[in-house]
C-alpha cells in the first residue's frame, strides 16, 4: 500500500513539472498564477489596434510586402516563362560551338525586307556589326546569328512594336530553335506592370538586353546591356566630363537627383520617396509630377511645390556639379540617366532592386558605382559621405574609362557584347576581369595575342616589370632583285652594331625574288627574308619571326647610326606603350575646308612618327591586323602613305597619348633620299607610301624622282587618308605634342668624355 502510494505521489509531481515547463509561458496569462505582476505589465498596444494606435496606412497594406503595384512573383513567373521556355539555357546546353570551329567567331546578320520597319537604333546595331571585323556575309560561315527583324521595343503600345514576330522567325530556314542566335532587346512589358514579356519565344537564342532582372537572367549565357537613347552615337561618342587636373574630387554638392516622379504604377514608391533626402544645401533631389497626360488627374498636395523647385535647377549643371547621382529605377530598372551619370563623372548611386547590371560579367562596378537598396533610401547620404576622398577620386576616374572603352557609342555597346560571347567559347583564352576593368580595357586586349598580362605594353609598371632588352629591326626593302642599294647596306651594317639588336627582318615587297644570301652583307645577328605579298599592310603583319617585344620599322632608304638607334631604344624601354621614332608630322584641323589638314613642315607640334624610323611594341601589329576590320586594311593598301597614319590612329587610340620624338643628326631633316623602285633595275618615282625619314620642307616640295604633280597627289591622298580614318573611327584620335627627347648634355658646351652619345652631334 506504502508502496502504491509513492508511485501516485511521484506520477502527479512529475505531470505538474512537465505542465509548468511546456506550458508555464501560457499559464502566465492568468490572474491566479501571475497575481500583482499582471497590474504592473504595461499594456502595449498592437500595430493593428486603431483605437489606440493612429494608422497611417491600411492594416492590409503593411501587412502585404513592398510595393503593391509591382507584379507578385507568380505573375513575373508566369511573363518569365512565357518567354523563357528554355530557361536553363547554357552555352554548353543551347549552343552548337561546332559552328564557330572552322573560320573562327564570325556574325551574319539577316537581309532586310525593304517593307520590314526598322528603328534608329536597331539600324545603328546592325551597321556596327557589318561595319565590324566580325561580319561575313555568308551564313555558311557564321557562328552567330542576328535578326533583321527589330526586337528593341516589344512595349505592345508603342508605334515600333512589330508583330506577328513568332510567325515570321519561324519561317526563317537558319532559325533552328533559336540557336546560335542573339536578340537585342531595350524595352520589354507594357502598363501596369512592365513584365519581361517580350511577346514571342526566344527559344534557345542569347538574349542582350536592357532593364535585366536577376531572377529572369541567365547566367553566362544572357547579356545585360545599357538603356541607350535613340540618338546615342554610332561610333566614337563625346568624351567623359572628368579631365585631368580640372576637376577636384569633392565638387559642390554631393549627392543629387532631377526627374520626374511617378504618382502611380510600378516604380512610383522609390521615386516618391526621394524628397525626404534633400536639404537643399548639399543634397538635391527634386521630382516632378508632369509625366504622362493625365498626370493632373492623380497629382498628391507635393505636387505644385514640387514643380516649382524642379524649374530652379539645370540638369547638365547638377551633373557637373555633383559628386554623386541617383540612378533609381523608372517604369522599367534601368534608365537614361545610367549613362549620363558615367559621362559626366558623377558617381551612380544605384536604386533599382534585382537589375542585372550591364555587362557585370565582365565589369566590376564595386570600382565605379554604389549600390544602394531602395529600402534604405535614408540611409544613402551617410553612407557616400562616410567614402574617402582618395576613393572618391578613383570612383570618377573608372566611370570615365568605362565610358569611354564600352558605352560612349553604339559600336562599343555591340562590340562589347560579342566579345562577351567570344570569350565564352574559348574559355582558356578569354580576358580575366583584370584586362576588362583596366585601362585600355577588354575590347583592346586581345587574347589572341596572349593572356599573360607581360604580353603586353600597358601594364609593366602595374606589376613591376619591363619590356625585354633587345629588339628587332623589321626593315621594308624594294630594291630590284639582283642587286642591293648602299643605303640598306648602310642600315644593316649600322643597326647589326647595336647593342641592343636581336635579329634583323627584311620584309621583301617585290614581285621579283630577294638577291641570294651571298649578296647580303655579313652580321653579328641573325638577318632573316621575308616575302611580302605586295600589300603596304603588311608591315604591320604580326610576323612570327618577331620574337622581341619592340620592333623597330625602318625603310630600306632610312639613314641611322648606330648611337642614335641605342638612345632611341632607351628611350622606348622607358615608353613601351607609345611610338619612339625620327622623323614626325602633324595634323591640324582647317576650318575654311571644315576638314583634318595634313603637314609635313617642320613645327613645334607633332603627332604622327613615320613608320620609316620608329620603335614600337610587337603587340600593335596584332592589334593592326586582327582588331581593324578589313576595310580598313583595304584602304591602307589603296591610298599612299596611309599605313603609317593608321598605326599612329590605332596607337593613339589605345593609349589617348601622342608619339614621342628623339633627337637625330641635322642632315636626317635636311637630305631626302632617291627611291628605287622594285619593278625594274632602273630609278623610278617611289611606291606608294615609300619616304625619306625626313619629312620634306613643304607638303608640295619636290623631291629627286618625283615630279610637282606626284608629290601633290601624294599629299593629297595624306589628307583623304586622315579624314576617311577620323570618319571610321568617329573622331580624330591622335593627339599633338611639343616634346622631343634629347640625350644628357646634348650639344652642351662641355669635354665629349663626358657625354654618352657624342656621335649624335656630329654632322
Amino acid at each position: 500500500m506504502q508502496t502504491r502510494k509513492k508511485y501516485i505521489f511521484l506520477t502527479f509531481l512529475a505531470s505538474w513539472l512537465l505542465l509548468f515547463f511546456f506550458g508555464g509561458d501560457q499559464l502566465r496569462h492568468f490572474a491566479f498564477f501571475s497575481g500583482r505582476k499582471t497590474e504592473a505589465r504595461r499594456n502595449w498596444p498592437r500595430w493593428t489596434d486603431r483605437s489606440l494606435l493612429k494608422s497611417f496606412a491600411d492594416s492590409e497594406e503593411l501587412q502585404s510586402d513592398g510595393d503593391p503595384s509591382l507584379p507578385s512573383p507568380r505573375e513575373r513567373r508566369a511573363a518569365w516563362l512565357s518567354v523563357y521556355k528554355n530557361s536553363r539555357c547554357r552555352m554548353e546546353t543551347c549552343f552548337d560551338f561546332s559552328r564557330c570551329e572552322k573560320h573562327g567567331f564570325k556574325v551574319f546578320t539577316y537581309p532586310r525586307e525593304r517593307d520590314q520597319p526598322l528603328s534608329q537604333s536597331y539600324g545603328k546595331i546592325l551597321a556596327s556589326i557589318e561595319r565590324s571585323r566580325y561580319y561575313t556575309p555568308n551564313p555558311e560561315e557564321a557562328c552567330l546569328f542576328i535578326l533583321s527583324i527589330d526586337t528593341l521595343d516589344r512595349d505592345h503600345l508603342s508605334g515600333q512594336y512589330v508583330r506577328n514576330v513568332d510567325e515570321k522567325i519561324r519561317g526563317f530556314p537558319l532559325w533552328n530553335g533559336g540557336r546560335n542566335h542573339l536578340i537585342f532587346n531595350l524595352y520589354s512589358g507594357t502598363w501596369p506592370n512592365y513584365t519581361e514579356d517580350l511577346g514571342f519565344d526566344i527559344g534557345q537564342a542569347i538574349l542582350a538586353k536592357a532593364s535585366f532582372y536577376t531572377e529572369s537572367f541567365r547566367p553566362g549565357f544572357d547579356i545585360s546591356i545599357p538603356l541607350f537613347p535613340k540618338d546615342h552615337p554610332q561610333r566614337g561618342g563625346e568624351k567623359g566630363w572628368l579631365y585631368q587636373d580640372s576637376v577636384p574630387p569633392k565638387k559642390k554638392y554631393l549627392l543629387v537627383f532631377k526627374g520626374k516622379r511617378y504618382l502611380t504604377g510600378i516604380g512610383s514608391s522609390t521615386r516618391n520617396a526621394l524628397h525626404h533626402i534633400h536639404n537643399g544645401k548639399d543634397i538635391i533631389s527634386l521630382t516632378t509630377c508632369k509625366h504622362g497626360k493625365d498626370w493632373e488627374k492623380h497629382k498628391d498636395t507635393r505636387c505644385d511645390k514640387d514643380n516649382v523647385d524642379y524649374e530652379k535647377f539645370n540638369y547638365q549643371e547638377l551633373l557637373h556639379n555633383s559628386t554623386f547621382c541617383i540612378v533609381p529605377r523608372g517604369r522599367r530598372l534601368g534608365s537614361f540617366r545610367f549613362l549620363e551619370a558615367l559621362q559626366a563623372a558623377c558617381i551612380p548611386v544605384l536604386l533599382s532592386d534585382g537589375w542585372e547590371l550591364p555587362f557585370g560579367e565582365a565589369i566590376d562596378w564595386g570600382k565605379a558605382a554604389v549600390v544602394g537598396n531602395e529600402r534604405l533610401l535614408l540611409q544613402i547620404p551617410s553612407a557616400v559621405r562616410c567614402i574617402h576622398p582618395e576613393r572618391v577620386l578613383a570612383f570618377q576616374q573608372q566611370t570615365q574609362f568605362l565610358w569611354d572603352a564600352y558605352f560612349s557609342s553604339v559600336d562599343k555597346i555591340v562590340h562589347t557584347t560579342l566579345e562577351i560571347i567570344k570569350d565564352r567559347l574559348l574559355p582558356h583564352r578569354s580576358r580575366s576581369r583584370f584586362l576588362w576593368n583596366t585601362l585600355p580595357g577588354g575590347l583592346l586586349a586581345l587574347p589572341e595575342f596572349s593572356t599573360h598580362l607581360g604580353d603586353f605594353p600597358f601594364y609593366y609598371l602595374q606589376h613591376g616589370s619591363s619590356p625585354s632588352e633587345k629588339f628587332t629591326a623589321f626593315i621594308r626593302a624594294v630594291s630590284p632583285a639582283g642587286s642591293l642599294s648602299q643605303p640598306i647596306l648602310r642600315l644593316i651594317q649600322a643597326v647589326s652594331g647595336s647593342q641592343y639588336c636581336a635579329q634583323i627582318l627584311v620584309l621583301w615587297s617585290c614581285e621579283k625574288p630577294p638577291p641570294p644570301s651571298g649578296k647580303w652583307p655579313q652580321t653579328t645577328v641573325p638577318l632573316t627574308i621575308i616575302q611580302g605579298r605586295g600589300k603596304l599592310s603588311d608591315r604591320f603583319f604580326p610576323y612570327a619571326a618577331i620574337q622581341t617585344d619592340a620592333v623597330l620599322s625602318l625603310d630600306e632608304h632610312t639613314s641611322l647610326s648606330t648611337s642614335e638607334v641605342d638612345f632611341a631604344f632607351t628611350v622606348w624601354r622607358s615608353f613601351p606603350e607609345r611610338i619612339v621614332g625620327f622623323p614626325t608630322q602633324s595634323h591640324f584641323w582647317d576650318p575654311e575646308q571644315k576638314r583634318w589638314g595634313y603637314t609635313s613642315k617642320w613645327t613645334n607640334e607633332l603627332s604622327i612618327v613615320l613608320a620609316a624610323a620608329a620603335f614600337y611594341h610587337r603587340y600593335y601589329h596584332s592589334l593592326f591586323t586582327e582588331y581593324l576590320p578589313a576595310g580598313l586594311r583595304e584602304l591602307v593598301d589603296g591610298l599612299a602613305a596611309c599605313e603609317d597614319i593608321l598605326m599612329n590612329v590605332l596607337v593613339a587610340a589605345v593609349t589617348k597619348l601622342p608619339p614621342i620624338k628623339v633627337t637625330q643628326r641635322k642632315q636626317h631633316k635636311e637630305s631626302v633620299s632617291q627611291q628605287v623602285g622594285c619593278r625594274d633595275g632602273d630609278a623610278g618615282p617611289p611606291l606608294a607610301g615609300e619616304r625619306s625619314p625626313s619629312p620634306p620642307r613643304s607638303p608640295l616640295a619636290k623631291v629627286k624622282g618625283m615630279t610637282g604633280a606626284a608629290g601633290s597627289r601624294r599629299f593629297s591622298q595624306h589628307q583623304d587618308c586622315l579624314n576617311q580614318l577620323a570618319d571610321w573611327f568617329g573622331y580624330m584620335p591622335l593627339m599633338s605634342s611639343q616634346l622631343r627627347l634629347d640625350p644628357v648634355l646634348f650639344k652642351d658646351q662641355v669635354s665629349v668624355l663626358r657625354k654618352k652619345y657624342p656621335r649624335l652631334e656630329k654632322p
